[in-house]
């Protein structure tokens, strides 16, 4: 590594010499995950995979809609599956003195 004294730099080189080493810092990030790529693949190949096979279900993870618990009183077309923020309509119906159970489905 080089030894030099910084504080001998004028702004221009020291501004320079900070653009330099950011450069040399990507490049240096970037051949590493190459490096890593390419051990991954090779190993997903040995295994019989392709690495986009093997990232692609990974990350495909796909929910189930929650039926509803609760409808609207009067709207049967609002409803709500009792998970997350109340709905304004039902916490309106409490103050209202309405039951959680009156609004339950079924």
């Amino acid at each position: 590594m080089a030894d030099f004294d910084l504080e001998a730099l004028s702004l221009t080189d020291l501004r320079k010499l900070h653009k330099d080493i950011a450069k040399a810092i990507t490049t240096y990030e970037e051949r590493q995950k190459a490096e890593a790529r390419a051990k991954v693949e090779t190993f997903a190949r040995e295994l019989g995979y392709s690495l986009a096979e093997l990232v692609s279900t990974a990350t495909k993870i796909t929910r189930v809609p929650v039926p509803p618990k609760y409808r609207h009183p009067e709207n049967p077309a609002l409803t709500w599956s009792g998970r997350g923020r109340k709905p304004l309509w039902f916490v309106e119906a409490l103050s209202a003195g309405k039951a959680a159970e009156d609004m339950a489905i079924g």
